[in-house]
């Protein structure tokens, strides 16, 4: 049987609205975090998916060796534990769900290996990934129906 592609998908503004979270938060929140906004604690647990992208990852996840590859803010401990909660609530908790135990925090995307990479920004080493990245939110892969377009093939 052949060994199927790896695709990595980045969490933040890929498939987690991150702006969901902000809107949530009230003004007490936000005092002393105004340009950090991702280290509001708890802000990652607030947060909706994109539309189309847990019916995105569950099509990819049965074609690629899929994983989540998310940089959580360094001076933010609680989101490390969040974004685990937000991936085992919106994409499965269980032993043989398609997210369980696929999700990679880094701050260096790029020492991962792979085929593919969908991530909205090139930080954290996205734009050096040896594989193709996908830049998600800007033409032509400006949502999951165009991205699963291009990767279904590609399989």
């Amino acid at each position: 049987m052949p060994t199927k592609k790896i695709l990595y998908l980045d969490l933040d503004n890929t498939i987690v609205n991150f702006q969901s979270g902000i809107d949530r938060l009230s003004p007490a929140d936000i005092v002393g975090f105004e340009n950090d906004l991702d280290e509001v604690p708890h802000i990652f647990s607030l947060m909706d998916p994109l539309p189309g992208a847990l019916d995105a990852y569950a099509v990819l996840a049965e074609k690629f060796d899929t994983y989540i590859l998310s940089t959580a803010p360094w001076k933010n401990a609680q989101a490390w534990h969040d974004k685990v909660k937000w991936v085992q609530k919106h994409l499965g908790h269980e032993s043989g769900s398609a997210a369980y135990k696929r999700l990679i925090l880094s701050h260096h995307k790029n020492l991962n290996r792979g085929n593919f990479l969908v991530d909205d920004r090139g930080a954290n080493g996205a734009n050096r990934f040896e594989g193709e990245w996908l830049q998600f939110g800007i033409a032509p892969f400006e949502n999951w129906d165009k991205v699963t377009e291009y990767l279904l093939p590609r399989a």
